[in-house]
């Protein structure tokens, strides 16, 4: 049987290590060992932040609604003049809306908001 060099395998093994961590600061972008640990790290801080974000964009539609709410509150004197009283009116409403809808409805059509506001109170 013939002998098998594996420096090849081993040069392109390297070669797409140390691709990956292009732009890394010191050795973390040099060093092989280096590198193979970034690269690790990396990974877990990308899957423990993609759940992060989902959570900041939930409390940003929060802040939305609440600021248009408060908004309308401030143009008409409504019984309903914070997030917390407008989501419990709308659950007795039974009025089926998520928060990311109506985020985007206040930022977007006030004047669809404010029809909604007046739905519910």
């Amino acid at each position: 049987m013939s002998r098998v060099k594996r420096g090849t395998t081993s040069l392109k093994h390297r070669r797409n290590v140390l691709k990956q961590v292009k732009g890394y600061r010191f050795g973390r972008s040099k060093k092989e060992r280096q590198a193979k640990e970034a690269i690790a790290h990396a990974g877990n801080y990308a899957f423990a932040h993609r759940r992060d974000k989902k959570n900041v964009f939930r409390r940003l539609w929060n802040i939305r609604i609440n600021a248009a709410v408060r908004n309308l509150d401030a143009k008409e004197s409504a019984a309903i003049n914070s997030y917390s009283k407008f989501i419990d009116k709308l659950k007795k409403k039974e009025i089926v809306l998520d928060r990311k809808i109506l985020a985007s409805i206040a930022k977007d059509n006030p004047e669809t908001f404010e029809r909604i506001m007046k739905k519910v109170s």
